[in-house]
């Protein structure tokens, strides 16, 4: 069974290998490691971790924590595939498909974000989505147009309460204009980072150039 493990690592040499060392004791496989972000309370990790079958999910927070300093931020079974589209490779494929660039990023910005979904909701509400995306039917987006990227309150009242109940944590980002948004949701947490609401609109700017580059040359 694959967990996403994010930790929050003091800043000190040594410490990505002390926690590498507890969780291989153990009896972890660390398949996959993301550097989430850096800053004063130190840097933050995504593990994709393997365990064996029969493996208890809680030796990875208490092995994880063994380590002095160290913080457990979240953990949760992660059931996407081990060789995740990363930004490089999802710029990549916008360029070989340019008129497929939308279809393109919600379908790959799940696994660059190690989300559960996404959707591209254009001006009259009808987009595109990813395999797993709610739909938005009955939903209200009191939120758009969105002038620039950032991350939602889940308590927010638009919110649907069965995303809520997923413990759904979300982020958007306007595609090229405030009237075409493309929205993440990673269920079960963690919250998405400054970070990572920086890189979906670098992705989401991206994609929407390319289209439009796409449209001009046809």
């Amino acid at each position: 069974m694959a967990y996403l493990l994010r930790v929050v690592l003091p800043d000190r040499p040594g410490m990505l290998g002390a926690v590498a060392t507890a969780l291989g004791q153990a009896g972890a496989d660390i398949v996959s490691l993301d550097v989430v972000e850096r800053g004063p309370e130190g840097a933050v990790d995504d593990l994709l971790v393997q365990l064996p079958a029969g493996g208890l999910a809680d030796v990875l927070i208490t092995s994880a924590q063994s380590v002095p300093g160290v913080v457990v931020e979240s953990l949760r079974p992660y059931l996407g595939a081990d060789d995740l589209h990363r930004d490089l490779e999802l710029v990549d494929e916008l360029a070989a498909s340019p008129s497929q660039a939308q279809q393109l990023l919600v379908d790959l910005a799940p696994g660059v974000f190690r989300a559960g979904w996404a959707l591209l909701i254009g001006p009259d509400g009808e987009g595109v989505s990813s395999a797993g995306a709610p739909s938005l039917d009955g939903v209200a987006l009191p939120w758009m147009p969105l002038a620039t990227a950032r991350r939602m309150d889940s308590r927010e009242e638009w919110v649907p309460e069965r995303w809520d109940t997923l413990g759904t944590e979300l982020v958007a980002a306007p595609v090229g204009a405030a009237d075409t948004v493309v929205l993440v949701g990673r269920p079960g947490g963690p919250r998405f980072r400054a970070s990572e609401v920086l890189r979906l609109a670098h992705l989401a700017g991206i994609a929407a150039t390319v289209t439009a580059t796409a449209l001009t040359v046809g």
